[in-house]
């Protein structure tokens, strides 16, 4: 069974229209902690686990590039992509107590909040997508 989405011919303006509606403060969190605070983690790449770090990080995010353009838009199926990087990466952080700066472990200590309330609305939408409800924000 193939499923098609009625939008218009440019996967762009799609997307945008997809992330416009979602509420503001979702944008705002998105586009000013959870994107930016996890690929921060590239300029951490010397510190100890700084690339096991880094992978989990970006790894929660990078798939979802793939899941946007193919989706056309934001959908549950982003939330569950997160799920099992940042699962690992917030245990990563909260178990393993190397010897860091200062600032690399208030940075950790950051991302894996950070981390653990995406999650939290994370999870529910990522159990939503897998019971079916696979439709993408903001088309119809």
């Amino acid at each position: 069974m193939t499923m098609t989405k009625k939008t218009g011919n440019n996967i762009f303006v799609d997307i945008w229209r997809s992330f416009s509606s979602m509420p503001f403060w979702v944008q705002v969190w998105m586009m000013l902690l959870l994107v930016p605070l996890n690929g921060f983690s590239l300029f951490f790449l010397d510190q100890p686990m700084g690339k096991l770090i880094a992978i989990l990080a970006v790894g929660g995010i990078l798939p979802n590039i793939a899941v946007l353009f193919y989706e056309r838009g934001f959908s549950r199926l982003m939330a569950l992509v997160h799920v099992p990087p940042w699962s690992l990466l917030i245990l990563l952080i909260l178990t393993s107590r190397p010897e860091v700066s200062e600032a690399y472990e208030t940075y950790l200590l950051i991302l894996a909040a950070i981390n653990i309330i995406s999650l939290a609305f994370d999870i529910p939408e990522a159990v939503q997508w897998i019971k079916g409800k696979r439709d993408t924000l903001g088309l119809k």
